[in-house]
């Protein structure tokens, strides 16, 4: 097998050779669970996951730890709500979320062994706009009770919180709510066709790339706001994991660090094979010209370790959503994360 000479991966094979060199876990070697289950969504900030499925990069890693044949199962779930009701109930191992979705479970689930859930690393940085069909609409301020705003998951997902923490800017933090009850549940591709048709409910889509970008192709939508504007360049989606399995399979979460970062490093070396493993596994159908124009947009950037997501944890502290917020980032993430460079 081909080894990588990285420098993160290299970092990834020294980290993994601690591991296994503490006497604890030399002994619970060879009872690591034999199937992972993960999840990812359709948009670009989830390419590192789909690079991982597509080029077996977690059976390669753990192979090459000495883990034997890992059975690696993937599921497309989109919106916060469907990802947190399947981790909970035991269907899903490791999947990944908006951040604001996983902070929300993080806090909630935190004193509960059975459904606690732990941070892995991070995805894509970049921005989510709002984008309307309706001419008229320029400013949050003019979204009526007639209109409905589409986002993956009410309340939890990215799209959601920031559609809050716009609404908060706009109107005051105590109004961060105000657009709520507009809001209405819908994966990204079903929000974009519903909002480009003109002939649904739909006058709104807080969109991910690419369908941000696609919407806007169209004549008859325009953008509301970028949250760049709200909140900078920004880890918009994580990876997480069930606590108890990530603690159960210290040597399974190393594989797919290494994976990660592997995957990560590939797209800034080669953008032309990363697109086509996005158009193979993202299951929409796109051009790859436009898959290649979002990875040649600076707004976009993959990394693993978390950018901003405190930004979210003191958001949802202050409007109650969290109860318990966290000192640092790395409190919400395995301890093999904590040497990395997070905020």
């Amino acid at each position: 097998m081909r080894k990588s000479t990285s420098v993160l991966t290299r970092r990834a094979v020294l980290a993994t050779s601690a591991v296994l060199a503490t006497p604890a876990l030399i002994g619970r070697a060879h009872a690591e669970a034999s199937t992972v289950r993960l999840s990812h969504g359709f948009a670009i900030h989830y390419l590192q996951m789909m690079i991982i499925q597509d080029r077996k990069l977690l059976e390669k890693h753990a192979e090459r730890m000495g883990l034997g044949k890992l059975n690696v199962e993937w599921k497309i779930i989109d919106g916060g709500n469907v990802i947190n009701d399947a981790m909970l109930a035991g269907a899903l191992d490791i999947a990944s979320l908006g951040a604001p979705g996983f902070i929300t479970l993080w806090s909630k689930a935190l004193n509960s062994p059975k459904s606690a859930v732990i941070g892995v690393a991070g995805l894509g940085k970049g921005a989510v706009w709002l984008n309307t069909n309706k001419p008229n609409i320029k400013s949050l301020r003019d979204f009526g009770p007639n209109d409905k705003i589409a986002v993956p998951g009410i309340k939890s997902s990215f799209a959601a919180v920031v559609l809050e923490m716009a609404a908060a800017k706009e109107f005051g933090l105590e109004n961060f709510a105000k657009l709520d009850p507009l809001t209405v549940g819908l994966p990204h591709p079903e929000a974009m066709a519903a909002l480009v048709s003109g002939k649904t409910e739909i006058t709104g889509h807080v969109a991910s790339p690419p369908f941000n970008i696609r919407e806007a192709t169209y004549p008859n939508i325009h953008k509301v706001f970028s949250t760049r504007d709200i909140l900078g360049a920004i880890t918009i989606d994580v990876v997480y994991a069930a606590k108890r399995f990530a603690d159960a399979n210290p040597r399974i979460m190393e594989a797919f660090l290494a994976a990660m970062d592997e995957a990560s490093e590939s797209v800034a070396a080669d953008k032309n094979a990363a697109a086509e493993s996005y158009i193979r596994t993202c299951g929409i159908a796109i051009k790859k010209e436009d898959v290649m124009e979002l990875l040649n947009d600076p707004e976009n950037s993959f990394a693993t370790d978390p950018e901003g997501v405190m930004q979210y944890a003191k958001f949802l502290g202050q409007i109650g959503t969290i109860k318990s917020v966290p000192e640092k980032w790395s409190d919400m993430f395995i301890p093999q994360m904590a040497s990395r460079h997070g905020s």
